[in-house]
């Protein structure tokens, strides 16, 4: 319980709940209430009202728990002031608060993945609504302005009232048409977590909720191996979360991560893991990519890892995802592979489709000044600060700049 007066920790209490527990609360009300936007006003209703009563009053045992019931009683309110809905009102108003749960969470991912919702609106309304993100926040991962996403949040909204979607999960014949769009939701939850667009570096309640869901999926579709390889891929990457930033909340590269902090028992069920998806033989983006995990994970050192298996399965990926980031990340391997003369020949072949991706600069300058061409690494390093959004980045690259500055 927090002593009364504790406005400010009870507001940032709130806050994290939120941004925990967002899914499987907003799940919880639109399943049974059966509208996403009447979800959405009662849940935010019960946070206002926690504001007010749990400085004084105590934080409950179970917040979230608490949240749902408030907003059970919001909604009931709100229905009851409506003159349509009172048939609803009696109905809902004699079956118990609904209470959050796992598969609240998942249905809220799946009936946003609906496929009769645009690919970003589906993307853009799970982040909201699975991820707790502000409009503000995912406004800036799209790259977009604030109205735009506002305007497209509340299209998707509408479309999944309109349509009568309902917060449930699909049958098992519906799945096939929703699970690339389900792990593509999941897999940028984790990513917003693991290395945020916003102003803080990283947040570590949404990774987390990212790796669960993860889990969740690969428990519920055990004969679907891109689930079980994405579940790898998000905990192989989350075993270092305790090695990637340092005490000054700095970047901390892979090369120069202290191994003895990498969580060795999660690497090992993950590896497992994707041996058993492996064995399926139905090969996938999400299997691949949590094989150059497991062989970062698994090596001993940054110098031993076996960069030309390293580059082959980014061959591979390129065959199953034919992205420039994915060969952008493959010329990372062939500087080890091959040498950074013919890494520096791979990274300029993408110019032309990299040229406003920071990384594409940050991994040339790498590149030049290694290769003892130390102006040219310095243009480049300072047009990578300059694209830079997430502050743990743009601190990294400003110590390069001015290593480079001072060689010069």
């Amino acid at each position: 319980m927090l002593h009364s007066g504790a406005v400010d920790d009870v507001a940032a209490l709130v806050d994290r709940i939120w941004r925990s527990d967002a899914a499987g609360m907003l799940g919880a009300l639109s399943r049974r209430l059966g509208d996403f936007d009447r979800a959405e006003e009662a849940l935010s209703d019960a946070l206002a009202e926690a504001l007010k009563r749990w400085p004084g009053e105590g934080v409950p045992d179970s917040p979230a728990g608490w949240l749902v019931t408030t907003g059970w009683r919001k909604a009931l309110d709100r229905l009851r002031r409506d003159a349509v809905a009172r048939e609803k009102t009696a109905r809902l108003a004699a079956e118990p608060p609904p209470e959050p749960g796992v598969d609240d969470r998942l249905a809220m991912i799946f009936a946003c993945c609906h496929p009769d919702l645009a690919e970003p609106a589906r993307v853009a309304l799970t982040l909201y609504a699975a991820g707790g993100l502000s409009t503000a926040e995912i406004a800036a991962a799209f790259l977009v302005p604030l109205p735009t996403m506002a305007q497209r949040l509340s299209r998707a909204k509408r479309q999944l009232r309109e349509r009568g979607i309902r917060f449930e999960m699909p049958t098992p014949q519906e799945y096939a048409d929703r699970l690339s769009s389900v792990l593509a939701v999941i897999y940028l939850v984790f990513n917003e977590g693991y290395l945020s667009t916003g102003r803080s570096a990283q947040r570590g309640e949404l990774a987390r909720e990212g790796v669960e869901l993860a889990r969740q999926l690969a428990a519920l579709l055990p004969r679907e191996p891109e689930a079980a390889g994405l579940a790898a891929l998000l905990e192989l990457h989350h075993a270092r979360a305790a090695a990637r930033f340092d005490s000054w909340g700095r970047i901390v590269l892979l090369e120069q991560q202290d191994r003895r902090l990498w969580d060795e028992p999660a690497i090992e069920r993950a590896a497992l893991r994707l041996r058993s998806a492996v064995r399926q033989g139905r090969p996938g983006p999400y299997q691949v990519r949590a094989g150059i995990a497991a062989l970062h994970a698994l090596a001993v050192s940054y110098a031993a890892t076996d960069w030309a298996d390293v580059r082959s399965l980014y061959d591979r990926l390129y065959a199953l995802d034919p992205s420039p980031v994915v060969l952008l990340n493959r010329a990372v391997a062939t500087r080890f592979a091959a040498g950074p003369a013919q890494a520096l020949e791979e990274v300029d072949a993408l110019a032309d489709r990299l040229a406003g991706y920071h990384l594409w600069h940050a991994t040339r300058a790498d590149l030049l000044a290694t290769l003892d061409r130390p102006a040219e690494a310095l243009a480049s390093a300072e047009r990578a600060l300059e694209l830079a959004s997430n502050p743990a980045e743009r601190e990294l690259m400003s110590r390069r700049v001015g290593e480079l500055r001072r060689r010069l």
